[in-house]
């Protein structure tokens, strides 16, 4: 008998049906099973897994269906002889002497493992109080909602659709509810032929940044600002300027005048939250028609702001094509769904459409179209007045809690209620890299700030506490526990 077999952990998030299914074609396909006998009985299998013995009988029908047993008159049910072998091809390969192995290390051009960026732990939903940052609370998305957009993507004409290589295209259906429906509630107005759709704002810059810059390219940085785009940047040898920032954002001057191309985060500054200022936004339009400067708008946070009146897009105020504007789904849809856009010349547009192509052609057609369903069925719009709901009550709950327990280390007079994540100072002489470690044994996840900066020196005291994630009735005992943590540094 082969019971023997059979022992499956269950994952209590799949259904067992799946699961038995995945561990028997396993099996199967690893030629553990013999030919010559039988499978257990459906009765005697449910026994031992402690499952019911319909769910079995309907593993084994399918599993007929694809051909992977057979079922004999009085004798139960076989492996076919299909399997008979495991997919693997045996080379009988023996171990090579080390000194032919490759040495990798002298072949790189780049090596951006060592390059310092951001950690954030895989598990950190197991973190009781998991103030991270760019994660969302997953419960609150509208599940239900996105597998009907599924389930209509894959039946009737759509289905017919999604399945063929668009080669250097986009989902037209997608293309017109940007252009439509999102863009104009920033202001901006454009044209298809304008628009491209990327896996996310981090694509988005490194197609630009294979694109426009070189070492001879200079581009200028909030600092703080955006570690992954610094990386990106200088990735591809760009001569870095650090431009630094306050309450009003970047600082506009003379010294982005020597500047090719600024990157900016206006709607909500990348890492302090600060709102770019209408003074300040239309400096810098004036100063990119007077210096040949391209702007680099990342508005990433826009959708989710609850502001009555936000201020619009630097992109809307554009009239000579300088801004190149960048937008993201992550922060208001899911940010596992990995679908950005860009707005820019049509020129620009065409040339970055080439160059994706030559990366890998275009984001996958499914989930854009399901997107576009999600957007054109209205679940977006529902989702979105929910989670601004929703980000409101926890930032009010954050400065609160933040003013109860760690008043002395605001940066900020007002928050700025786009943001998702509040930065804070404590006393210079803490280092809130170690905070985070001692917080982290507290099952309290937070952020160091110095990774932030562009500097070889950078503070050590700043850090970020980010909302979306955390649940808000834990923010209040999260902010509580680690000014207990603080107390010990």
């Amino acid at each position: 008998m082969l019971e023997q077999y059979f022992h499956i952990e269950f994952d209590p998030e799949r259904t067992l049906q799946d699961q038995i299914r995945e561990y028997l074609v396993n099996l199967i396909l690893s030629a553990r099973l013999p030919l010559d006998e039988p499978l257990p009985s459906s009765r005697n299998l449910a026994k031992k897994l402690g499952v019911s013995r319909n769910t079995i009988v309907l593993i084994y029908d399918s599993l007929v269906d694809n051909g992977y047993i057979e079922a004999r008159a009085r004798k139960g049910f076989f492996v076919t002889k299909n399997f008979r072998a495991p997919e693997t091809i045996s080379t009988n390969l023996t171990t090579n002497d080390e000194g032919a192995l490759p040495n990798w290390g002298t072949r790189f051009n780049k090596t951006p493992s060592n390059q310092p960026n951001i950690v954030k732990p895989n598990d950190w939903q197991q973190f009781e109080f998991p103030f991270i940052y760019g994660q969302i609370q997953r419960e609150f998305f509208p599940l239900e909602q996105w597998r009907d957009t599924v389930r209509k993507s894959m039946t009737g004409r759509w289905n017919k659709y999604w399945i063929n290589d668009m080669v250097d295209s986009d989902d037209p259906i997608l293309i017109e509810q940007i252009r439509t429906r999102l863009l104009p509630r920033r202001g901006i107005y454009a044209e298809p032929s304008e628009i491209i759709i990327t896996i996310g704002t981090q694509n988005s810059l490194y197609l630009l940044a294979n694109l426009l810059c070189s070492s001879r390219t200079k581009v200028g940085m909030e600092n703080p600002g955006f570690r992954d785009a610094l990386n990106i940047f200088s990735a591809f040898d760009s001569n870095i300027h650090k431009q630094p920032v306050d309450n009003e954002g970047i600082i506009v001057d003379e010294r982005l005048h020597s500047c090719d191309y600024l990157y900016v985060t206006p709607s909500t500054q990348v890492p302090t939250g600060a709102e770019l200022s209408e003074s300040r936004r239309q400096a810098l339009l004036d100063i990119s028609v007077k210096e040949d400067l391209i702007l680099i708008e990342d508005d990433y946070d826009a959708e989710i702001n609850v502001k009555e009146t936000p201020l619009p897009a630097l992109k809307a105020l554009d009239k000579n094509n300088r801004v190149i504007y960048l937008g993201s789904m992550s922060k208001s849809t899911s940010p596992g769904l990995r679908v950005g856009y860009m707005v820019a010349d049509e020129e620009l547009i065409g040339e970055i459409r080439a160059l994706r192509r030559l990366m890998y052609r275009h984001p996958p057609v499914n989930v854009q179209r399901q997107l576009a369903l999600f957007l054109s069925l209205g679940y977006y719009d529902t989702y979105l007045r929910k989670l601004r709901v929703i980000n409101s009550s926890k930032q009010q709950r954050m400065v609160d809690s933040v003013d109860r327990h760690l008043s002395h280390m605001f940066t900020a007079d007002k928050m700025n209620q786009g943001s998702t994540s509040i930065w804070l100072a404590a006393p210079e002489d803490v280092n809130t890299e170690e905070v985070s470690w001692q917080a982290a044994r507290n099952s309290i996840l937070m952020e160091s700030g110095a990774i932030h900066f562009i500097s070889d020196d950078p503070p050590k005291n700043f850090f970020r506490l980010g909302f979306s994630a955390i649940e808000t009735h834990k923010i209040e005992p999260g902010i509580a526990a680690l000014k207990k943590v603080f107390d010990h540094f």
